[in-house]
């Protein structure tokens, strides 16, 4: 949540972001210089997907830094699954209808759940 306009209390008013791979000892730190910021997007191609990451949160303005929020665990993104679902069928219900079943593709560590599944007909 950003921090309400009466507490930022200063000119130059920003959050730090500060984060490490879970067990590492060292901590990267970013500064998003805007007020309104909800959020802070890292990309680095390098992580694994469902990695885990302590993060923690700050505020600073032209006289400093202010505390750091407690300590967070968050995971980075997922991944696209890299195979599609094995075992296709389509079954004619009606005029009108067709019954389509797969099997699932099975949750991977590295890619993370599949959320869902396109079907394409003509």
């Amino acid at each position: 949540q950003p921090v309400s306009e009466e507490l930022q209390n200063g000119e130059g008013f920003g959050y730090i972001v500060m984060f490490r791979p879970l067990g590492s000892t060292t901590w990267t730190k970013a500064v998003v210089a805007s007020v309104e910021s909800s959020k802070y997007i890292y990309r680095n191609e390098s992580i694994t997907p469902l990695s885990p990451f302590e993060v923690k949160v700050g505020v600073y303005n032209n006289e400093g830094e202010g505390t750091l929020s407690s300590v967070s665990i968050v995971y980075s993104g997922e991944d696209e699954p890299r195979m599609a679902p094995a075992g296709a069928a389509a079954l004619s219900v009606s005029a009108a209808a067709v019954e389509v079943s797969w099997l699932p593709i099975p949750w991977n560590r590295h890619t993370g759940r599949v959320l869902g599944y396109e079907v394409r007909g003509w």
